[in-house]
């Protein structure tokens, strides 16, 4: 089955400073941590997908507006607690196995070489509607 794992950051979350003002090694720390989650993730065949993403600076929300055309507003949203920093899509034999490797990604280091145990959402993801609607 597979399972979206969303890397949640908090601007309420304040035992961390911002990635942005850690230290270059500690940065490297971090990134090598998460590239080597991912090879094993890549050697196990768990990996379906992983990405970083973009501050909410970088962010837009799009809805549609009149005949269907698109309205943006663009970011950064100071209302904004928390964002998405990035997933992984992996497919795994059970839950247990995607907790178990949300787990793993929380504690990647952080400054200091402490684990930022970020919040990692656990998502099914649904193949296809179900049958009896």
């Amino acid at each position: 089955m597979k399972y979206m794992l969303l890397m949640q950051f908090s601007g309420a979350f304040d035992e961390f400073p911002p990635i942005h003002t850690w230290q270059p090694e500690e940065i490297r720390a971090h990134i090598g941590f998460m590239g080597d989650l991912n090879a094993k993730l890549i050697a196990t065949g768990e990996l379906v997908d992983a990405q970083g993403l973009g501050g909410p600076e970088q962010a837009r929300i799009v809805r549609a507006g009149e005949g269907g055309r698109p309205v943006v507003t663009e970011g950064p949203f100071a209302e904004t607690k928390e964002f998405l920093a990035g997933f992984w899509v992996v497919d795994v034999e059970s839950a247990e196995r995607a907790v178990e490797i949300a787990a793993l990604a929380s504690a990647a280091p952080g400054p200091g070489g402490r684990p930022v145990n970020m919040p990692i959402e656990v998502h099914p993801v649904m193949s296809a509607p179900p049958q009896d609607i």
